[in-house]
């Protein structure tokens, strides 16, 4: 149970550390077209991109799947890019056009997967249970992910519902600001 616990601890970390930014931000984007009703809804989202982020961290690790590091570190803030994009240019927020961040939820979760992959597989020690530690580092994310989306679910009632802030314009505002970050981030890890 103790390498769960530190593994937990580490998935956390790599999600609530400010040096887990793009992490953040990208999660923080993801949900800001959601409201607080839709809570749910994001719940699944989350956990779709932890599905994706699991399958690459675990195939890289394992040796299956390597992709140069320069690469990953720019495709990372590139998804970030590309979802704030598409939600800046999004004029609907009806369930069936919002079905479409699952699949960038999983999809770009597989690019993100790939970011801590070097890092894990210098910390598993001999004789660990790699399965039991990707579990637990998965488990740690998850939970992270949950609280940073509790956050933007909350800040989104308090704007829109309470402030009356049109919905549309507390996600251009919050989209444009991280397409910024994120596409700064971008051209600076440019390969």
């Amino acid at each position: 149970m103790g390498d769960f616990g530190f593994y937990f601890q580490l998935g956390w970390e790599h999600i609530m550390s400010i040096d887990a930014l793009d992490h953040l931000l990208f999660v923080w984007v993801l949900s800001a077209v959601y409201l607080l009703r839709d809570w749910r809804q994001v719940l699944v989202l989350v956990t779709a991109f932890t599905i994706g982020h699991s399958v690459t961290l675990g195939l890289s690790v394992f040796n299956v799947l390597d992709v140069p590091s320069a690469w990953v570190e720019f495709l990372i803030p590139c998804t970030i890019v590309f979802t704030a994009a598409s939600n800046l240019f999004r004029k609907d927020f009806t369930p069936r056009l919002l079905r479409i961040n699952y699949a960038l939820a999983l999809v770009f979760g597989l690019i993100h997967g790939l970011g801590f992959a070097n890092t894990l597989r210098f910390l598993l020690a001999k004789g660990q249970s790699m399965g039991w530690s990707l579990f637990g580092f998965n488990v740690g994310l998850e939970a992270g992910q949950i609280v940073v989306v509790g956050v933007v679910l909350l800040l989104s009632w308090l704007f829109v519902e309470r402030l009356r802030v049109p919905r549309r314009e507390w996600v251009l505002f919050v989209s444009a600001g991280v397409f910024g970050l994120a596409l700064k981030m971008a051209l600076e890890r440019l390969p």
